[in-house]
């Protein structure tokens, strides 16, 4: 002889609801379905922080690639200039740009080269960097209009490019560097 035991939580509730047990399991999914898509928010909350820190970090290493190359620019253009670097053209170009020589069409002469070197390229600091501009210093040289005065030595330049960005806590960055043409 058998014995069946009925647990009065699974029959059905009069009417046709569900039996006591049913309720509290199909209560006790509905939470756990809520707990998972809370995590999973959050989840990816997070994810979309770390891409938008990655776009920002993309960002700044393209503005500091292109500080680069500017400064590389004026570096060139000091350079193929050493009539103007002899001269001390070069010694102390500030970040203001100045009315261009237009000496292309009338002809150069050292002075006015390097200052059309410093108007060309402080305009083309202010197109391609947000807020861009630049100096250009002799930090060691045979004049004592360089920083530091060594007699009979070659002029060394610090080139410094300068440009906000709006990502980063402290907006105003730079790229130096130093090179003897």
């Amino acid at each position: 002889m058998s014995m069946i035991v009925c647990d009065r939580s699974d029959r059905p509730a009069p009417g046709g609801g569900l039996g006591l047990r049913q309720a509290s399991e199909r209560g006790f999914n509905l939470i756990e379905v809520l707990v998972a898509i809370v995590v999973l928010a959050i989840g990816l909350l997070g994810l979309a922080g770390l891409q938008a820190r990655s776009l920002q970090s993309g960002h700044g290493s393209f503005y500091r690639t292109v500080a680069s190359q500017q400064a590389y620019d004026i570096a060139d253009r000091i350079a193929a200039n050493l009539a103007g670097v002899a001269g001390g053209h070069y010694d102390n170009l500030t970040a203001t740009i100045p009315t261009d020589p237009n000496c292309m069409t009338a002809g150069c002469t050292a002075a006015t080269m390097a200052l059309t070197d410093q108007y060309q390229w402080l305009r083309a600091n202010a197109v391609v960097l947000p807020g861009g501009s630049g100096t250009v210093r002799c930090v060691i040289g045979p004049t004592a209009a360089c920083v530091t005065y060594t007699a009979g030595s070659n002029r060394i330049f610090e080139v410094t490019v300068f440009w906000t960005e709006r990502f980063w806590t402290k907006p105003t960055q730079h790229f130096v560097t130093r090179f003897a043409p």
